[in-house]
């Protein structure tokens, strides 16, 4: 695996994304302006560490990680009920057919970027004892890197490993290969062989309970101990832990502080909507400006209509008819859609300056409502409350009794086309078009080039 020189693009990248995060740098920063610097100079203060993990954001905020990418595949995976894709885009022309290949340019952008950015992580938690203004300070910054590094191990998992519950053991099972130490220049002694399945979950599960531990209850646009408690959420279910994932959904609803938005369209067009600023629904996203930021899923989901200022896009990702059926009349999520040039296209995704929604705190009364059903608990609320402040929310009438099938198309209904389609297809065990949920066609390719270069690396199967 080649992993990124340290300090490659460090400060480069952070003084680019500074402009952008300027609400939480304390201060200036006295930073030469080398894209790269001696080891032996490198992370020596405070002013290092915190200019690092903006780096380490920046990493994140990626076109191929969550700056869209991410959600996009995990949407566009065999997914040719919803969704028609007409791009150019070769890599993900094949992963919407489930044909890629080994050298698929997709497959390896989001590989790439997700190592690079957690070798930007590892590079600020192995100096986080440099951050000594504060305990609080230390704490948060340390919480930031442990959320960002059980985030990206996180996303590989899903992209590029079987599923937890697939039927042979996740303990034997291949994950990716679990990097917890920064690589400088690198040798033989660097290239790892892929961890289990287990070891890497074992990893993100650890690096989320420590950061939920360390992290403020608010950290303006950056992670807070909701944006873990959400995540750990997402992993806990993922592994069908229901009692874990209902706890720490519940967590997030009752301690946030944040509420369901009453207008859904507030969550989208942040610019036109919200003045700019970030839907207060949303528990972790990628902030998207006219000077910084991607939002790939406008990219590919998007389109340019005339009534509809700032929106923009290529029009790849055409919305099929057969999506709608699934709501019920008077649904205002139904009418979150628009025709033009004879198709669908999701407001969602609309804006060309909108946030990048990672996760949203509807997900989290969707989450505890799965797993009080399951456990036949109640706790927070019960499953019906919960689907209900969600219908009500979408303009519909309130259910009198509710079923696990209930909840579950409530699910893909409100997570429409936001990367939920394929992680939740593999832990629900359904299929996907022609595919099994745990078929190998659902499951994308260790790059070549990597596999080049690390003789360590096994293939997944059919490349």
């Amino acid at each position: 695996m080649k992993i990124y020189n340290k300090t490659i693009n460090k400060y480069l990248a952070a003084i680019l994304f500074t402009s952008l995060l300027a609400t939480a740098c304390e201060k200036r920063l006295d930073v030469f302006p080398y894209q790269s610097i001696a080891d032996d100079k490198a992370l020596l203060s405070e002013g290092d560490v915190n200019v690092t993990l903006i780096g380490a954001y920046d990493g994140a905020q990626s076109a191929s990680v969550y700056g869209g990418d991410i959600m996009v595949l995990n949407e566009l995976i065999g997914n040719g009920e919803n969704i028609t894709f007409t791009g150019t885009f070769a890599g993900l022309s094949d992963a919407y057919k489930a044909q890629m290949v080994a050298n698929n340019g997709n497959a390896l952008g989001t590989w790439t970027s997700a190592y690079s950015t957690i070798n930007r992580i590892n590079n600020v938690l192995s100096a986080v004892d440099k951050v000594t203004s504060s305990a609080a300070k230390k704490n948060s910054v340390e919480g930031q890197a442990l959320f960002l590094r059980a985030s990206m191990y996180f996303e590989l998992l899903k992209l590029y490993a079987k599923p937890f519950t697939d039927s042979a053991s996740p303990s034997t099972n291949l994950g990716v290969p679990l990097v917890l130490t920064p690589t400088g220049n690198v040798t033989d002694a660097d290239y790892k062989a892929r961890a289990t399945v287990k070891a890497v979950y074992d990893q993100v599960i650890a690096d989320l309970v420590k950061a939920e531990s360390l992290l403020p209850s608010s950290n303006t646009i950056y992670a807070t101990k909701w944006s873990a408690a959400a995540q750990l959420s997402r992993v806990h279910l993922a592994l069908k832990n229901y009692t874990e994932a209902g706890a720490a959904a519940n967590r997030v609803i009752t301690g946030s502080g944040k509420s369901l938005a009453s207008d859904i369209g507030k969550n989208w067009f942040t610019f036109t909507n919200n003045g700019g600023t970030t839907p207060g629904e949303y528990l972790f996203s990628m902030k998207v400006t006219s000077q910084d930021g991607t939002n790939a899923l406008n990219t590919y989901f998007g389109r340019t209509i005339s009534t509809y200022p700032g929106s923009a896009g290529r029009s790849d990702c055409k919305i099929r008819p057969a999506h709608f059926t699934q709501y019920e009349t008077g649904d205002k999520r139904k009418d979150y859609f628009v025709l033009s040039g004879g198709n669908y296209y999701s407001l969602k995704h609309l804006d060309r300056f909108g946030d990048v929604p990672v996760v949203r705190l509807s997900e989290m009364y969707l989450t505890r409502a799965e797993a009080n059903q399951r456990n036949t608990t109640a706790v927070g609320a019960t499953p019906l409350s919960d689907v209900n402040a969600i219908r009500t929310r979408a303009g519909l009438p309130a259910l009198t009794a509710v079923t696990l099938a209930d909840i579950l198309k409530e699910r893909r209904l409100e997570l429409a086309f936001e990367g939920q389609f394929l992680p939740d297809a593999k832990r629900l065990q359904t299929s996907v078009g022609a595919f099994a949920w745990n078929s190998p066609k659902l499951i994308m390719p260790i790059p070549q080039r990597e596999m080049d270069v690390n003789k360590q690396l096994v293939q997944n199967e059919g490349y």
